[in-house]
């Protein structure tokens, strides 16, 4: 997906130097922005040749109000969201967020980790798990759980590029390729 990286790029640059000062912020609509925007049916509506900016917007709003998210639009957001819409590039606004993110987590010396666990771990738990991560990733790190349970036990943790997985599956499939050999 270069292509999509691409188009993203000259909007979340644009979107995090108009922030400096509150960029979590921005990141918390832009956020939400993008998980509503990689609806199918969303996107849909928007390349209909009949649907206006303003209709596409309108019809934001009204799903962000019906979500009772307590995700309110600034002025900025607005206007961000009307030229990404009058671009045509609603699409690429899940790339726009990532590489927003990018951006703030480079600005902060943090990455984003994504912890998949078999089960739900609870506050405490999930606290000594960050602690953890942080030694061993050596940075700040804003952790995401997400169920799978398929893993059976234990968690895999994936930081940008790099993968620790503790999990029984991994294990599993470890001793398989050892008695296979």
């Amino acid at each position: 997906m270069a292509e999509l990286a691409t188009i993203a790029r000259p909007y979340a640059d644009a979107l995090f130097k108009a922030s400096p000062s509150d960029a979590r912020s921005t990141g918390i609509w832009l956020d939400a922005l993008a998980a509503l925007c990689a609806d199918p049916q969303l996107l849909e509506l928007a390349h209909d040749p009949a649907a206006t900016t303003d209709k596409v917007f309108g019809f934001i709003r009204e799903v962000l109000d019906a979500m009772e998210t307590q995700v309110v639009l600034s002025s900025q957001a607005q206007n961000f969201l009307h030229a990404v819409i009058d671009n045509k590039r609603l699409g690429a606004l899940p790339e726009m967020a990532s590489q927003f993110r990018a951006h703030v987590n480079s600005q902060s010396g943090a990455a984003d980790a994504l912890v998949y666990s078999a089960f739900d771990i609870d506050v405490a738990a999930l606290a000594e798990v960050t602690s953890a991560l942080e030694n061993r990733f050596n940075r700040k790190l804003n952790v995401v759980v997400q169920l799978q349970p398929d893993l059976i036990g234990g968690i895999r943790v994936v930081v940008g590029d790099e993968v620790l997985d503790t999990s029984v599956k991994a294990h599993l499939e470890q001793m398989k390729v050892a008695l296979a050999a």
